[in-house]
């Protein structure tokens, strides 16, 4: 079972992401740290600023935990994300059992940029996969986009070294196991707006693949894997 929550603030206006990484250690991380040794199954707890995932061993754990901790936010002016916060069943074992029980495939989750779903390996192991989020991508093309219109007539040096260093700070983020293919998607879509930005220079101009390719060669990083798989990263 795991735990997609997010925190809604109701305590009178913004908090800032430094103050709400203060308030949550005091509110959350201490008492999920002290929760955790009283329970009975496996408990995982992930958290970045006030997005965080609860995952647990047994399904009525995780219920008794989430009522809990809706008490535990009360009582400190906060309350959980009505539209963000869900239970779901997620891991090795929720295929199987969904599948026997008539109800789909796992649901999938949206966690740092990652949509996280419960795959297969090719001799049908059960694998975590991790995606590129489809609604982050189209943001930061889309943000390329409106960036390339308005350096239309730059030096194509300038803007290739740019690019550049977009896609390596994506691929820093992104490359992880199993995840090649939105990374290909993004270094193509990247490709086709650059292109599309050269032909906009002049009425003339008809920018050719060849060019292009020469381009990319010149400037653009190659797609590839950069993080190691979780256990060969976390090995002792």
């Amino acid at each position: 079972m795991c735990f997609k929550l997010e925190v809604a603030y109701c305590v009178g206006g913004v908090i800032s992401p430094l103050l709400a990484n203060v308030y949550l250690h005091y509110v959350f991380d201490l008492w999920v740290r002290d929760w955790r040794h009283q329970a009975k199954g496996d408990v995982v707890v992930v958290r970045f600023a006030d997005d965080f995932i609860v995952g647990f061993q047994h399904e009525w754990e995780a219920r008794r935990f989430w009522a809990e901790l809706r008490e535990r936010f009360a009582a400190h002016g906060l309350e959980l994300h009505p539209d963000k916060t869900r239970l779901l069943e997620f891991g090795r074992f929720a295929a199987v059992n969904r599948e026997r029980s008539g109800r789909g495939k796992p649901e999938t989750f949206d966690f740092l940029g990652f949509t996280h779903i419960c795959g297969k390996t090719r001799r049908g192991r059960f694998a975590l996969l991790r995606q590129t989020m489809s609604k982050r991508l189209r943001a930061k093309l889309w943000e390329l986009k409106e960036t390339l219109r308005r350096r239309m007539h730059d030096p194509i040096p300038e803007v290739g070294k740019w690019l550049g260093s977009v896609i390596r700070g994506h691929l820093n983020y992104y490359g992880v196991p199993r995840n090649s293919a939105a990374l290909r998607s993004f270094h193509h879509q990247v490709v086709l707006l650059w292109k599309r930005a050269l032909n906009r220079r002049s009425q003339k101009a008809d920018v050719t693949w060849e060019r292009i390719d020469r381009l990319i060669r010149s400037w653009l990083p190659r797609v590839r894997i950069v993080h190691p798989w979780p256990e060969e990263r976390l090995a002792l």
